[in-house]
């Protein structure tokens, strides 16, 4: 049962991230190139805007934003699965090589079809998550011990090998595209958002809608799993059947969110961490805070720099990257792992 103070301190807690990602998100859809003031995005949801304000709000700005808000809150869930599963405070998608699996399925699918990025964008996320969940089949297959099972700190090792190879074999394949393919994957490799419009809003939100609500219906099974495996096995839980069916889903929310927005990094980490060191470790207490944390994270981030370098803007991957980068070293030192 949790104590009423803890409760109110949850409660108190999501409420105020609730408010600044409502203040983040009136934030990016008045920035940009474009401003716009708060009354002319109200008069524009309302369906009294200009012909410019409804085009730049409503065909520009709003997918951007629902596209950003998503991948936050699905990197930040992947990121605290990886986390329980692993049973390593450091790991997220980027470190066990997630990203860096979809990276070379995008940029393998480019170089074999010698095709042009722009006129493939619909498929491009169903090849992000083949790659990345490819990848977690090779970081499983190389962890798997025939007397031990799967180690979760030879998972992190292998992840952070495979995740170096496929980083290089990526940009060796990059040494064979044109101009436009080379600016398309060394944006998205940056952390580019580029799924921007609608459609990618409707492809990417089933996703959510199914595997979140499962991962939180198995808060307590991650609860377990972060505990001593003794106490697992004790306590009924098939370790590495359930390691693998949670792995493979945190794979495929991350590589979902990559697709779009980019190979964003620091999110999976960062946002569960904040949470945990305000409401403790218990899923069911810190998850909810983590997925809005992420969610603000991404969208302060591409904002930032959106407003930095107009008009074409810094990507929100490099944003994300000098805000985790020290965080991640804060961390390392604060669980001695220097």
């Amino acid at each position: 049962m949790m104590h009423p103070k803890l409760k109110l301190q949850q409660r108190l807690t999501f409420l105020v991230a609730i408010v600044l990602l409502v203040a983040a998100i009136i934030w990016s859809m008045t920035t940009g190139e474009y401003a716009m003031s708060f009354s002319q995005v109200v008069q524009t949801l309302l369906g009294n805007g200009t012909y410019a304000d409804q085009l730049i709000l409503i065909d520009f700005r709003l997918p951007r934003i629902f596209i950003t808000l998503l991948a936050g809150l699905a990197l930040s869930m992947s990121g605290a699965v990886l986390q329980s599963v692993t049973k390593n405070p450091l790991a997220e998608p980027g470190i066990l090589g997630i990203n860096a699996g979809s990276g070379f399925a995008i940029a393998l699918f480019i170089a074999v079809g010698q095709i042009n990025a722009d006129d493939f964008v619909y498929i491009l996320p169903f090849v992000s998550m083949i790659g990345g969940l490819l990848t977690a089949f090779f970081i499983f297959a190389f962890s798997y011990s025939g007397e031990k099972g799967l180690s979760p700190a030879s998972m992190v090792l292998v992840g952070v090998g495979i995740s170096t190879a496929l980083s290089g074999g990526a940009l060796t394949i990059m040494s064979t595209f044109d101009r436009d393919q080379s600016e398309f994957i060394a944006t998205w490799l940056a952390g580019n958002i580029w799924g921007d419009s609608w459609p990618f809003v409707w492809v990417f939100l089933p996703w959510l809608l199914l595997l979140v609500p499962y991962l939180f219906f198995k808060s307590e099974t991650l609860n377990i799993l972060h505990t001593n495996e003794h106490t697992a096995i004790s306590l009924g839980v098939s370790l590495n059947k359930t390691r693998f069916i949670l792995v493979c889903i945190a794979v495929m929310l991350s590589s979902a969110a990559v697709s779009v927005a980019g190979a964003i990094g620091f999110i999976g980490l960062m946002g569960p961490h904040i949470a945990k060191s305000i409401v403790g470790p218990r899923h069911q207490y810190f998850l909810p805070i983590a997925l809005v944390i992420g969610a603000l994270l991404l969208i302060v981030s591409d904002t930032i720099g959106k407003v930095v370098l107009q008009p074409t803007g810094v990507p929100a991957g490099v944003v994300v990257a000098i805000i985790g980068a020290p965080y991640f070293l804060f961390l390392m030192y604060r669980t001695r792992a220097l």
